[in-house]
């Protein structure tokens, strides 16, 4: 009979030598996956084979119709989903000042002429009022723990909007409870997300920063040192606006069952890998659209509010300002989620893979 040898056993060293080598070959395995998957380099022109990727999509407005329409079709569902976020809103952190807005409108009032006498300086006035009222002037300073319940309110409003519109569009019939009682099992993955999105901003903020810096100290006045500024600037802004296309997609990539955040923002840099400028534009005309809006529906209420308590002293108090900012933020975030899910179904619709 034969003696069957036997395998020599590792010595210690090879055994701690393995264990130590296993992280790198996962980071080596990790990154050619990576490469194979995305054909762009850092630093090299890519060939227009590789980064032309099929990509069908409605026009701005024709997509922005479609949204409107989707969202029409269950008007009372979303209408509904943006009240009940609002008084979640009014009931855990408040709504804006009046007593400031007031103040501010009187400020304004005694330095023109009175409202709808055709001074073009009315609007002027109305449109201050506007910016001031949107960025936050007349909100009351929140504590750490409302500025934590506005996080998550919004949050569950863009988690419940998705929720609904992805059961809708397969045919379910839902409701408004039935999307916020479903909704909130990927709160922590979104959170996540959302923190991510945060830190790509960071880049834009420091631009911000740096031009609020130098309006102030005169550097802007013309020269190299004004266009050494604005080409950092402008890079800043472009970093940050690269990496939050594909972090957008991945708020909605998220909300899928068993999703965990890092997979998420992976996946959706593969779905935007080759579509990167247009799927920008379509998110930079979602803003757009959102910033006109508003000025469209704020400016009016504005005039009419000060017209209003100018004829009417005695109703000076009435918060129709801050009551309209809460109801136009509510749906301002229904608004937002619904345009990127319906973008994110068309670009996993047509799941061509790049050259």
């Amino acid at each position: 009979m034969t003696k069957t040898k036997k395998a020599p056993q590792q010595t210690r060293l090879q055994r701690v030598l393995n264990v130590m080598k296993r992280p790198f070959v996962a980071i080596y395995v990790r990154n050619k996956a990576f490469l194979a998957r995305r054909p762009h380099r850092s630093f090299r022109l890519t060939r227009r084979r590789d980064y032309v990727r099929s990509l069908q999509l409605p026009g701005y407005w024709a997509f922005t119709h479609y949204v409107r329409k989707t969202l029409l079709e269950q008007k009372k569902t979303f209408l509904l989903l943006a009240l009940a976020y609002a008084i979640i809103t009014a009931l855990m952190i408040g709504i804006a000042s009046q007593d400031t807005y007031s103040t501010i409108t009187d400020t304004l009032r005694d330095t023109g002429t009175e409202i709808f006498e055709g001074n073009v300086g009315e609007v002027g006035k109305a449109g201050i009022l506007f910016l001031t009222a949107v960025t936050g002037g007349i909100s009351q300073s929140l504590t750490e723990v409302q500025q934590v319940y506005a996080i998550l309110i919004a949050l569950m409003t863009w988690l419940t909007t998705v929720w609904l519109l992805r059961n809708i569009l397969a045919g379910h019939k839902v409701k408004v409870r039935d999307g916020l009682y479903s909704a909130g099992s990927p709160l922590l993955s979104t959170f996540i997300v959302a923190i991510v999105l945060v830190i790509q901003l960071l880049p834009l903020a420091f631009a911000l920063i740096g031009y609020a810096a130098a309006l102030g100290s005169g550097l802007l006045n013309g020269g190299v040192s004004s266009m050494l500024f604005w080409c950092a600037a402008v890079l800043l802004a472009a970093l940050s606006l690269y990496w939050i296309t594909s972090t957008f997609i991945a708020l909605v990539v998220v909300t899928l069952p068993g999703m965990y955040p890092f997979m998420a923002l992976k996946t959706a840099g593969d779905l935007v890998v080759g579509r990167r400028i247009r799927i920008l534009l379509r998110i930079l005309w979602m803003m757009l659209g959102i910033i006109v809006t508003w000025a469209i529906v704020m400016i009016p209420i504005i005039l009419f509010d000060t017209w209003l308590k100018g004829v009417w002293a005695d109703i000076s108090w009435l918060p129709i300002i801050p009551v309209a900012l809460l109801i136009m933020s509510s749906l301002t975030v229904v608004w937002a989620a619904s345009y990127i899910y319906l973008l994110y179904r068309r670009i996993v619709a047509d799941d061509a893979a790049p050259a």
